[in-house]
């Protein structure tokens, strides 16, 4: 944990570096789709936030200065499967948005959806040296709570202080300067599959790109999608992507649960083109165009033509009912439905005081889907669009871009986590001071 703890501690150095100078681009690698943003900051303001303890908890004004997109290529499942074909889309998409913003950038923070998330809440219990609640009795309660076997292969991703308490007074969100004698935090970490992360790291580095952050896509989808009282009072977000459907819920303006569901609207899609037997281009735009997941009588005389190349006139010019082709679509969006349920149950979602649902992402685009979603999930459901931010152009306002505009709030107002704070020396293993040692032997 001491190496991972490390990594993003340079990386949150790095990000605020980045935004001193000035420029820093988003990157929302989806299966779908991968989208760049440049934000041009003017500098922090002069207060901190009331919802953050740590050193990067502030507030900065920004805006969008660029803005482009590209099909993503060598992802699938919302994880990177062909590294050169990444490479290319990624490299297109960022050299797309430096021309429009007319300004090169080094610095990028990424997002990306899959490799197999778990959540797990974490607590910790330290006795005051002193009565009064200082930075470094933070760090040493959140150096307190013991992380567990992550198993093989896996990585931290987030571990956010989600809850403070003072002896008796709980619901905390900044404890310091306050009178106690004991100091409680309870955590959420989120782990995720460690090739996933190392291969998309590798993919940006071979872009010529140092990564200022990394984050989840359900997490940052959450942080746009969700109003302030939402994320307050508890919600979920449901993120409907191409490749993969992320699920974040969030409660005291803190998320605590995500997961992820691998299946996403790429599988619409397919189901189309072997339904109708036609090309896969061809299955995403009448799914745009005319798909849905309600019929009704006036659906059995709305008729979609196809067409195709294949030589054969009957074949290549044909006509289907839309209600044929929402037959072949409802199916698979209430499986992708019911298996979102299913993580919602084992979440614990039902004994949350608030039980908002929020669907976002191009899947929650199809037209009724709200309605499906609200039949199987059992609860209030709304639509949910990304926040307005300055200089957002408005072909990047929609659902889809939820990701990439979470990403914007993510590197403007961050959250506090366990790397903004100092690890306290007790809690370092002994090979570290040998190595400390060795260090300034050689140097000194």
């Amino acid at each position: 944990m001491t190496d991972l703890y490390q990594s993003q501690r340079a990386m949150r150095q790095m990000r605020k570096a980045a935004m001193q100078r000035g420029v820093i681009a988003v990157l929302d690698v989806g299966s779908t789709k991968i989208a760049c943003l440049i934000l041009r900051f003017d500098g922090p303001d002069q207060f901190r936030s009331d919802d953050g303890v740590g050193p990067m908890a502030g507030q900065s004004q920004f805006r969008v200065i660029g803005a482009a997109t590209t099909r993503s290529r060598g992802i699938r499942f919302g994880e990177i499967e062909g590294v050169q074909e990444a490479e290319r889309a990624i490299r297109t998409v960022v050299q797309s948005a430096q021309k429009a913003a007319g300004q090169r950038v080094d610095h990028v923070i990424a997002c990306f959806s899959g490799a197999g998330p778990r959540s797990y809440g974490l607590a910790g219990q330290q006795t005051l040296a002193d009565t009064v609640v200082t930075e470094q009795d933070i760090a040493r309660v959140l150096a307190a709570c013991e992380i567990p076997d992550l198993g093989d292969g896996r990585e931290v991703l987030h571990a956010q202080p989600v809850n403070f308490q003072l002896d008796n007074r709980t619901g905390l969100a900044d404890p310091r300067g306050q009178i106690g004698h004991s100091l409680s935090c309870d955590m959420h970490l989120l782990s995720v599959e460690r090739a996933a992360v190392e291969c998309l790291l590798h993919c940006l580095k071979r872009c010529d790109l140092e990564v200022a952050g990394i984050a989840s896509s359900a997490y940052v989808a959450g942080l746009s999608a969700l109003v302030e009282d939402e994320q307050e009072l508890g919600a979920a977000c449901i993120d409907m992507g191409g490749g993969a459907t992320g699920l974040s819920i969030f409660m005291k303006k803190h998320m605590i649960y995500a997961d992820a569901v691998r299946m996403g609207g790429d599988l619409v899609s397919r189901d189309i083109a072997m339904g109708l037997e036609i090309p896969l281009a061809m299955a995403e735009r009448i799914k745009t165009f005319h798909g849905g997941v309600h019929a009704t009588g006036m659906d059995d005389r709305e008729m979609i033509e196809l067409t195709a190349d294949t030589g054969d006139w009957e074949k290549d010019r044909r006509r289907v009912s839309r209600t044929e082709l929402i037959g072949i679509m409802r199916p698979r969006v209430e499986e992708i439905l019911e298996e979102v349920r299913a993580r919602l149950d084992v979440a614990g979602f039902d004994h949350l005081p608030s039980q908002q649902i929020v669907l976002t992402g191009g899947g929650s685009l199809i037209p009724g889907v709200d309605g499906l979603a609200a039949r199987i999930l059992g609860q209030r459901v709304r639509l949910g669009r990304p926040l307005r931010v300055q200089g957002l152009p408005q072909a990047a306002a929609g659902a889809s871009f939820a990701g990439a505009v979470g990403l914007c709030l993510f590197a403007a107002h961050p959250q506090d986590e366990w790397w903004d704070f100092e690890v306290p020396p007790e809690r370092y293993p002994a090979r570290s001071f040998k190595r400390a040692l060795r260090w300034f032997r050689d140097n000194w």
